[in-house]
């Protein structure tokens, strides 16, 4: 993973394990974002993020820390969170 690229998913991990609110994202119950709403609003924020690199992070990840939905359309942590979510 390059180095981009991990910062990019230490900042993933901050927003969708403890803090959607430093992007204003929503997420459901079971910590799904939209990925639609989360690539603009984290470019928005300064954040080098696209499709194909958000794919590639959750791809890439040693510690699978990032899972998709089965349509693709959102995303989540699938661990560590510090806000309440129903995994």
């Amino acid at each position: 993973m390059s180095t981009e690229d991990k910062s990019v998913s230490k900042f993933l991990s901050l927003v969708l394990r403890h803090k959607p609110e430093i992007l204003s994202l929503h997420l459901d119950e079971n910590g799904w974002a939209s990925v639609d709403e989360l690539i603009p609003k984290a470019q928005a924020h300064g954040v080098s993020l696209t499709p194909a690199s958000l794919n590639r992070i959750v791809a890439t990840n040693d510690k699978k820390r990032f899972q998709f939905s089965e349509d693709g359309q959102r995303i989540r942590a699938s661990q560590g969170h510090s806000i309440a979510v129903d995994l």
